[in-house]
């Protein structure tokens, strides 16, 4: 691959696929440089690159994160230290952002990771699908579950089907 392709590569996708790996753990830079460096060794990038990656990202971060746990097996995590999905806002009439990072947090690891990809990492329940290993109606069910759930939560009147 050249580096040119590569720095194309990394500019479009290296923040979506932080956001993705910041699910599971607590360095996702590490993990997506790693994915990379992955990516470069390969010498003939895989067919389906984009998913691909987003594969090798959720592996690398599953094991980073089994990897912390087994190094903090008796200490408890801060609330500090969890994952910032939002940033604050400012404005009184808007999200708060720490209520709707926690709704999202309480959300099945599988459903929030099927939202985090398409939502912020412009994933099609396609890709999603062949990154997560299973299929895209599946994809598509477990992600209106969860926007459903979290309308409810932030003080939505009904799920947005119902309307």
């Amino acid at each position: 691959m050249a580096p040119d392709q590569l720095a194309e590569l990394v500019d479009r996708y290296a923040a979506a696929l932080v956001l993705y790996a910041r699910q599971w753990c607590a360095c996702p830079e590490d993990v997506v440089q790693t994915a990379f460096l992955k990516l470069v060794r390969q010498g003939r990038p895989p067919d389906n690159l984009l998913p691909w990656l987003y594969r090798v990202v959720r592996n690398g971060a599953i094991d980073a994160s089994r990897a912390a746990r087994r190094r903090t097996r008796y200490e408890t995590a801060a609330d500090d230290g969890a994952p910032k999905w939002f940033a604050p806002s400012h404005d009184p009439t808007g999200l708060d952002a720490r209520t709707a990072a926690d709704a999202l947090a309480a959300l099945p690891a599988e459903t929030r990771e099927i939202i985090v990809a398409h939502l912020w990492g412009g994933l099609t329940f396609e890709q999603i699908a062949e990154a997560v290993g299973s299929s895209a109606a599946t994809c598509y069910r477990r992600y209106a579950a969860g926007l459903d759930t979290l309308r409810l939560k932030l003080g939505a009147d009904r799920p947005a089907h119902a309307k």
